[in-house]
């Protein structure tokens, strides 16, 4: 009887999915394992293990994006909780790796929020990975602002609604492509009222910039992506900065993959990946998901869709009596 391993690897043979362990590499493809390590002919190579193993198989300038949500050091389920020295430290390694494999005029994405003592004192991580990056010789070029309104509320401080996504590049020279990430306007029937212009419109006809504040909803329990990962990138997120930071064919790294979502959108957009994780459950599903990605039937919020704004006359947007006379209670004291 085969092992679940093997039917995985069945389930996706012609796919041109490498799945990896420490101990080696395997694809069946014609029933024949065919490689032990990292392949830059590989369409998408999945790592089960530490990412300083995936990352020393990768050849120095290999990568045009890394980009990644590491473990903010707060005690969840996939990762161990560090002396926040500890944790820097292990940081440092990493980000140092991913300095070696990055191209000249490649970016560096790092996504963080808050790291949370166990007194509630905030430790902002990218004031952090700022600090590392530098002295690395990475140059900041946004600190984007992923909004994403949703989530536990807070007592005993303001409730976090959003986190940060840090792009660094490795010289002045990188790619950019702003067009394919262009969002409609707010007014784009606007003309110019004056000047030579005058009576033209005044808009880019493909859309603005989508500035450095975005507002994409987060993968919680009703998401159409949500997998067992408590905390999974959404889709769209890495899209726009594979679609902004890369062309046709580059490569794209995670060194802290997960369920996948960077792997998935890097397919999505015609993209290499490669990821690891050090749980296997985990790049199981990584490996299910990008095999879904690559056939364009991964279930997925579209980059394009809105993010839902209630009708005022739903129900669900309506006040609830008892609720407007708790508030008016509460005003009058």
């Amino acid at each position: 009887m085969a092992s679940s391993v093997d039917l995985r690897y069945r389930q996706t043979k012609t796919l041109d999915i490498f799945t990896s362990t420490e101990e080696g590499t395997t694809e069946v493809k014609n029933n024949q394992s065919v490689s032990d390590r990292y392949s830059p002919s590989s369409r998408v190579f999945l790592h089960t293990g530490d990412r300083l193993h995936l990352l020393s198989q990768i050849p120095s300038g290999e990568a045009r994006l890394i980009v990644t949500s590491p473990p903010y050091n707060i005690g969840k389920k996939y990762e161990k909780r560090l002396l926040f020295d500890h944790y820097l430290a292990a940081q440092v390694a990493t980000l140092s790796e991913c300095f070696r494999i990055l191209a000249s005029d490649g970016s560096l994405c790092w996504q963080v929020g808050n790291h949370i003592a166990a007194d509630g004192e905030i430790f902002p991580l990218d004031i952090y990975i700022y600090r590392i990056c530098k002295e690395l010789g990475l140059k900041l070029r946004n600190r984007i602002i992923w909004c994403f309104e949703h989530g536990l509320h807070c007592k005993n401080r303001l409730s976090g609604r959003y986190e940060t996504i840090l792009w660094f590049t490795k010289s002045d020279n990188y790619i950019f492509n702003l067009d394919p990430i262009r969002v409609p306007q707010k007014y784009p029937g606007k003309k110019y009222f004056k000047g030579p212009k005058a009576g033209q419109y005044s808009c880019n006809p493909l859309g603005k910039n989508p500035g450095d504040v975005w507002v994409i909803p987060n993968v919680k329990h009703n998401h159409v992506e949500k997998t067992v990962h408590p905390c999974q990138f959404p889709i769209e997120l890495v899209e726009r900065l594979v679609l902004a930071l890369t062309n046709k064919n580059d490569l794209v790294v995670d060194p802290y993959v997960g369920v996948g979502s960077s792997a998935c959108a890097a397919v999505l957009r015609g993209r290499r990946a490669a990821g690891a994780d050090s749980c296997r459950e985990y790049v199981e599903i990584a490996g299910r998901r990008v095999k879904l990605a690559m056939e364009k039937r991964v279930p997925r919020r579209p980059l394009e869709r809105p993010v839902y704004v209630p009708h005022p006359n739903d129900r669900i947007a309506q006040v609830p009596l008892e609720f407007s006379l708790s508030r008016d209670a509460s005003l009058a004291n």
